[in-house]
C-alpha cells in the first residue's frame, strides 16, 4: 500500500532542522510562544501529505527569513559597530533639508507639524501590508501554479533581507523618531515606538503598531529601509511573472505608499528608503543576474522547482 509519508532522510532533515532551530532559539534568545506554536505547524504540514510537504518547503525562504530576524538578538548590531544618531541625521537635513520659518528641517520634522487625518490613517494602512502582502502575492503565485516565478521570488526575497540584515550590521542606525524623542546618543535597550503610526492606533482603537513596536528589542536597524524594499520585490516579479494588472496596481501604490509613510511617520529618513530600494534592487540583479549565471546554482533551482512542482 503506498504511503504519503516522507523518506526518512527526508523527516530526519526537517526534524533535525527544528530541533536545532527551537535549540539555540532557546539558549540565545528566549522562547516567545510563537516558536513552539511554529515550529508543531511545520512539523504537521510537513508530514500531513505530499502537497503540504512542498508546500512546506517552498515556504522555506520565508521561514529562514524570520528565523534570520530573530537570531540577529544573538549578536545585536550595536555590539559590531558604533550607532549613527547625528551623522545620518545631518546628512538628510543636508540632502533633504525643508527650509520654513523656524529653519531648516528634515522631511520628518516637517511632517510632524503638518499631519493630516487622512493620510494618518493611509498611512497605517500602507505599512501593514508590509509583509503580509509580498507573502499573500507570493502564495498567490504558488497556488496559481506559477511555481519558478514564486521560487525566484521567495529567494530574492530572502536574500535581500540578508543584505539589509548585512548593513544592519555595517552601519547601525537610529530611526528619525528615536532623535525626536531621545536626542543623539544611543542608549541600548532604548524601547521601539510607534511614532506617526500611533495616530492610527488612536482612530481604530486596535493598538496594532503599539504591539509590534513594543516587541522592537533594537531600535538602531534602520539603514537600510527594508520596509520599503519587500514590495517592490514583489512589484518586480508581478511584471515578470504575467502577472494580472489588479496585482501590479496594488503593488505599485502600496509601494509608493510605504515609501512616503516610511518618511511622513518619522521611522525612516529619505536616505534609509533610499538604500532599502537600491537593497532589493541590488538583491534582484545578484540572484538573477550572477547567481542564475552559476550552472551548479542554476541547476539547485530547477531541482528546487521541480520538486515544489511535482503533483504526486
Amino acid at each position: 500500500m503506498k504511503t504519503d509519508f516522507p523518506s526518512r532522510r527526508q523527516a530526519a532533515i526537517c526534524v533535525a532542522a527544528l530541533l536545532m532551530w527551537l535549540a539555540v532559539t532557546a539558549a540565545f534568545v528566549g522562547f516567545r510562544p510563537e516558536h513552539p506554536v511554529m515550529a508543531l505547524l511545520i512539523f504537521a504540514l510537513f508530514f500531513a501529505n505530499g502537497a503540504t510537504r512542498r508546500l512546506t518547503v517552498a515556504l522555506a525562504p520565508f521561514f529562514i527569513f524570520g528565523i534570520s530576524y530573530d537570531w540577529m538578538n544573538i549578536v545585536p548590531n550595536y555590539t559590531v559597530n558604533p550607532v549613527d544618531v547625528a551623522g545620518l541625521y545631518g546628512a538628510e537635513k543636508g540632502l533633504f533639508g525643508i527650509s520654513t520659518e523656524a529653519g531648516v528641517l528634515t522631511p520628518n520634522e516637517f511632517f510632524a507639524l503638518h499631519r493630516n487625518v487622512v493620510m494618518d490613517f493611509m498611512a497605517g494602512i500602507f505599512y501593514l501590508c508590509w509583509v503580509p502582502l509580498p507573502i499573500f502575492f507570493g502564495l498567490w503565485l504558488y497556488f496559481t501554479g506559477r511555481r519558478g516565478p514564486y521560487l525566484h521570488f521567495a529567494l530574492v526575497f530572502l536574500l535581500v533581507n540578508l543584505l539589509g540584515f548585512a548593513g544592519y550590521y555595517i552601519h547601525p542606525a537610529a530611526p528619525p523618531w528615536y532623535v525626536a524623542g531621545h536626542g543623539f546618543e544611543a542608549v541600548v535597550g532604548t524601547r521601539g515606538e510607534v511614532a506617526g503610526l500611533g495616530a492610527f492606533d488612536a482612530m481604530t482603537g486596535l493598538g496594532i503598531f503599539d504591539g509590534l513596536y513594543a516587541r522592537n528589542s533594537n531600535v538602531f536597524a534602520a539603514l537600510p529601509s527594508l520596509h520599503s524594499a519587500y514590495t517592490l520585490v514583489a512589484f518586480i516579479y508581478a511584471m515578470r511573472s504575467g502577472s494580472s494588472s489588479a496585482w501590479k496596481v496594488v503593488l505599485a501604490v502600496v509601494t509608493l505608499g510605504i515609501w512616503f509613510t516610511a518618511v511622513y511617520t518619522s521611522h525612516h529618513y529619505i536616505i534609509d528608503v533610499l538604500a532599502g530600494i537600491g537593497t532589493a534592487l541590488a538583491g534582484f540583479l545578484l540572484f538573477e543576474y550572477v547567481l542564475m549565471k552559476i550552472p551548479p546554482f542554476a541547476a539547485w533551482i530547477a531541482r528546487y522547482a521541480r520538486y515544489i512542482s511535482t503533483s504526486n
